[in-house]
């Protein structure tokens, strides 16, 4: 009896490549034709953040040992800039300098030590200008977003209301409080790095490049390049981790796929750590400015939440931490959200895990904590007296939610009860100890372009699914060959998948957590599409047992072809018939559903921390978080998911900045050792519960996305337990021993 693999504890099917070396990420490649050498590159980097660059002297690096080429603004590679998609600017193709660490000039050398060696006798002469670089100082820009996506400031206001101001005044309890969130960023475990290489008579560029969007980063390249679409191939089967760094296609596989069509020869470039940290973007710093107006009963009157994020001049992502929070998550009469922008000299900002809803359910949660302590209300309880059931403004439902257990369930698992709400009140020996929680909640929703989904079935009686989406670590090829393995009822052994290649077909992004919700009905479509195909074969081929029936006279069940009496395996069917494979390729996307639902995945975090009361160090020593993402595809992958997002949590609570050095524009911790993220020391077990119900719109499976749920409100829910355990409110990330002497 074939059982489904859905909903179970699954290893990952690249599991083993991975732990015994022979999955290859983008810099373990060589190149497709073994008599080719593969030539090395290596990026220099200004070391000033504003201004230009009057002279460049590349002269030691070019004679230095190995050197094949040095490209500058006085050597282009002549780029050009792709409109609307990242940076506003092309590396090398002009003087000017826009901030602290932009790519100024590429060596290209025989050995990737000869290249790096060469780069370093480059001097650069600037003509400087000051750094805008004052987050206070500068002024504040409406924060556009993306076409379609809603205004950087509304308000909702309830009948004869004439203001927030006046519904915040009309309120019995206020809470107002601001919030900073340092630059973070992603640190992924892989650095970025391309191999390029062109055909013979370069017409054709293969690019093995991590991506997150495979057929963008081909697309990207391809506009950068000056070359059709069809030219550019992609391969990124394996991804050391993106968390939204590897969203937008950077200049790095450009730069390198440029100088590989000059030099006509392979060029690998890998960035070094330090470069990681300004040429692939970061997380914008942000102050968040949250007033909740509610009743002595804790029941909300008004909200009014304000950002002022940092935005570089090179741009690309605007972050709007209210807009999928406090807009969204609790249900209030008045509501009012402003988000502004601080136009400023810094590298690049990009998306990362939870990038609006992450910093936005800091300022918010530990708010609404702050509300707790005011009204004398318990914290779960006052969410609940807060629970909204269409989103704040409209009068759209979710498509499936069910937070209010999710609350229930984690309290019961946590223990929650047994929280004292008096400050300091629980010690044991030299530590105090306290209790927080938070609530998470991510959007769900599919993403609206097609995605596609091509399944093979084979004379072995096994299956291959195929899609051009990509796996982070997230476990996107395990997904497939179970939802695979489901939908055509045969064993997930007998199932096979590929990924992270643009030559298969169009994936879904894996990003924003659309994957799963997205990937899910392209390959349910693709099994019917295949299904259909295999009869068709059974009733028209000649070798074929139903040769001449109807095919309504058919069915398929668990691999088999069954009618007229008999039954036989799709592989044996397909052996009979004298093919070796059978394939459909089928397309979904979502329908008018799409606007009639909000959709959101939600969460809620509780956690313990002990304060050191005499060094003030702050230690997580238990956290349980329990969330709702509709129907579970991968037991074992989403609590991996979750835990993940919620080490992210702890570090952007406890670890995580990045300074600016107001008069040199740099990151002062740009670089891994300077840059704190968690270890293991740093974190305790995690109780990870998800309830497992499927959500009745959103797909056939029910089954939401979870990459980004985890890291949103987990901050907060530390911020919180260390309240509890010291009465100290620090409300400026992260939370370090010296702002808790």
């Amino acid at each position: 009896m074939t059982v489904s693999p859905l909903g179970r504890d699954i290893d990952r099917v690249d599991g083993r490549a991975k732990v015994t070396g022979t999955a290859r990420y983008s810099a373990d490649y060589p190149p497709s034709d073994p008599t080719s050498k593969v030539a090395y590159a290596h990026l220099v980097t200004s070391t000033v953040a504003r201004g230009s660059i009057s002279a460049m002297d590349t002269m030691a690096a070019q004679n230095a040992p190995g050197v094949i080429r040095v490209y500058s603004p006085f050597n282009k590679l002549g780029l050009r800039l792709v409109p609307d998609a990242g940076e506003n600017y092309a590396p090398l193709e002009d003087t000017q300098v826009r901030f602290r660490g932009q790519i100024i000039a590429m060596v290209v050398a025989e050995s990737s030590r000869q290249a790096r060696e060469a780069a370093k006798l480059i001097t650069t002469t600037y003509d400087e200008l000051p750094p805008r670089t004052s987050f206070a100082g500068e002024p504040r820009v409406p924060a556009a977003g993306p076409p379609g996506h809603p205004p950087p400031s509304a308000t909702v206001l309830a009948p004869g209301v004439a203001s927030i101001e006046a519904a915040l005044a009309a309120s019995d309890v206020v809470v107002e409080a601001t919030f900073h969130q340092p630059i973070q960023h992603a640190v992924a475990m892989e650095p970025h790095a391309v191999l390029a290489e062109w055909n013979s008579d370069h017409t054709q560029l293969t690019l093995y490049s991590g991506a997150q969007l495979p057929h963008i980063t081909a697309l990207g390249a391809a506009i950068r390049l000056g070359v059709p679409p069809t030219a550019v191939r992609a391969i990124t089967p394996y991804v050391g981790g993106g968390f939204g760094s590897r969203v937008i296609p950077w200049y790095d596989a450009a730069l390198a796929a440029a100088a590989a069509r000059q030099l006509h020869r392979p060029v690998r470039l890998v960035l070094a750590r330090e470069q990681v940290f300004t040429v692939v973007g970061h997380r914008s710093m942000v102050d968040q400015t949250i007033r909740l107006g509610a009743s002595r009963a804790g029941v909300l009157h008004a909200v009014s939440h304000v950002s002022d994020a940092s935005m570089p001049f090179v741009g690309y992502w605007p972050m709007r931490p209210a807009v999928d929070t406090s807009a969204v998550l609790y249900k209030t009469p008045n509501l009012h959200f402003d988000e502004r922008h601080v136009m400023l000299d810094l590298p690049p900002a990009c998306a990362m895990r939870g990038p609006n809803e992450a910093p936005g359910a800091f300022a918010l949660e530990t708010a609404m904590d702050e509300l707790a302590v005011a009204t004398g209300i318990d914290p779960v309880e006052l969410r609940l007296r807060n629970y909204a059931t269409v989103a704040p403004g409209t009068d759209l439902r979710w498509s499936s939610k069910h937070l209010d257990d999710c609350y229930r369930i984690g309290a019961r698992r946590f223990g929650w009860s047994a929280r004292r709400a008096e400050p300091r009140s629980r010690v044991d020996g030299q530590w105090l100890v306290g209790m927080g929680m938070a609530t998470a909640i991510y959007p769900g929703r599919r993403i609206s372009d097609p995605v596609q989904v091509r399944v093979r079935l084979l004379d072995d009686d096994t299956a291959l699914v195929s899609s051009a989406t990509a796996d982070l670590g997230t476990g996107a090829t395990t997904l497939l060959a179970i939802t695979g393995a489901h939908e055509l009822g045969v064993p997930l052994r007998r199932v096979r998948s590929e990924l992270g290649d643009t030559a298969l077909p169009q994936g879904a992004p894996a990003v924003g957590s659309m994957a799963t919700a997205s990937t899910v009905p392209a390959v349910e479509a693709a099994v019917h599409a295949v299904v259909a195909e295999l009869t068709r074969l059974a009733v028209t081929d000649p070798r074929s047992p139903w040769h001449g029936a109807d095919s309504e006279e058919l069915t398929y069940e668990k691999g088999q072809l069954r009618g007229k009496g008999r039954s036989m395996s799709f592989g044996r069917l397909l052996t009979t018939i004298g093919r070796r494979n059978v394939e459909a390729t089928a397309t979904a996307q979502p329908g008018p559903e799409a606007n009639q639902y909000k959709f959101h995945s939600f969460g809620a975090h509780f956690c313990e921390v002990r304060v050191n009361r005499y060094t003030g160090e702050p230690r997580v020593t238990r956290f349980t978080t329990v969330v709702d993402i509709g129907r579970v595809v991968n037991a074992q992958a989403a609590r991996s998911q979750i835990a993940g997002g919620v080490i992210f949590g702890i570090g952007h609570a406890l670890l995580e900045d990045d300074p600016l050095e107001l008069d040199t524009g740099r990151l002062a911790a740009g670089n891994m050792a300077d840059y704190m993220v968690p270890v293991n020391a740093d974190i305790p077990a995690l109780d990870v519960h998800c309830l497992d119900r499927p959500d009745p719109v959103i797909n056939s499976l029910g089954a939401r996305g979870v990459g980004e749920l985890g890291t949103v409100g987990s901050a907060a829910a530390v911020g919180n337990a260390i309240y509890n355990a010291t009465g100290k409110r620090i409300r400026s990330l992260p939370i370090t021993l010296d702002k808790l002497l």
